[in-house]
């Protein structure tokens, strides 16, 4: 598998991206598939390299996914992950900052969460938050902005240069589709718990949010840490497109298992 397969949802030419012009759907037959003997390869390789990874521990794994509220950034956690081992894996939602927190610059709480070499962790919302709903609720003016997005490109490349691959995803969601799920979760007391006022609020801002999407999408894809559009409205279609990104990532960080500290020839089994 290669990275060139997902490159018409890479944004590459920041200058020419819109978000607009990328489906929330997949093109018919170009990574979803119910066949489960596929399935079972996609995330049994899967499994083998987050195990060389955690062995290794030469390198690291950052998954940021960011997307509206309903896009699926819980589910994809819970159907992509669970098929790998628990070892060296763990993820982190991130809220709204706490007081301790609005004390120290807007990367400080994020430091503490980064993968080390041999782990993979995945950010449910991230360092991003802290553009994006700024911008759009107008606490920062367009200077101050500018200046946080050069801090999450030069944090980015620290990262990459200390051996820490990013992979940053945004699940793509249509609004009508929002408003499906959304009410789903109005009619489902299992479900109740997830709704909070802001998703109601924010769903009324649906176009300032996809104008700062797109501006910070685009300030921020570099090609050592790309933004790729995940499209989202179809649930089995997101995941699987998101688990075959995953490998491919993964394979192009060219893991390897370290060398044993024994050999094996001197021993028996008695």
């Amino acid at each position: 598998m290669t990275l060139k397969k997902f490159a018409p949802w890479k944004i590459q030419a920041a200058d020419k991206f819109r978000l607009a012009d990328v489906s929330t759907r997949l093109p018919k037959d170009s990574f979803a598939s119910d066949d489960s003997k596929k399935s079972k390869s996609l995330f049994e390789r899967l499994n083998k390299l987050q195990t060389t990874l955690y062995a290794g521990k030469s390198r690291g794994l950052l998954l940021v996914l960011q997307g509206m509220d309903t896009a699926g950034k819980d589910g994809v956690i819970r159907h992509v992950f669970t098929h790998i081992s628990p070892l060296g894996v763990r993820a982190h939602a991130f809220a709204a900052p706490s007081e301790e927190e609005k004390r120290h610059d807007f990367l400080w709480r994020i430091h503490s969460q980064l993968p080390g070499k041999g782990e993979m962790v995945i950010f449910n919302r991230s360092h991003y938050e802290d553009v994006l709903v700024p911008q759009v609720r107008g606490w920062l003016k367009p200077p101050m902005v500018e200046k946080r997005l050069a801090h999450i490109r030069n944090f980015e490349a620290l990262l990459m240069d200390e051996g820490i691959a990013v992979l940053k995803c945004y699940l793509h969601i249509s609004k009508a589709e929002q408003k499906k799920r959304l009410q789903a979760r109005l009619d489902d007391p299992q479900k109740q718990w997830k709704l909070q006022a802001s998703d109601f609020e924010d769903r009324k801002l649906w176009p300032a949010f996809m104008r700062t999407y797109q501006h910070t999408l685009a300030a921020t894809s570099t090609r050592e840490a790309p933004w790729y559009i995940i499209p989202a409205d179809d649930k089995s279609e997101r995941d699987r497109f998101l688990a075959e990104l995953l490998v491919a990532t993964m394979e192009d960080m060219n893991l390897k298992m370290p060398q044993p500290t024994l050999k094996p020839g001197n021993f028996k089994l008695v």
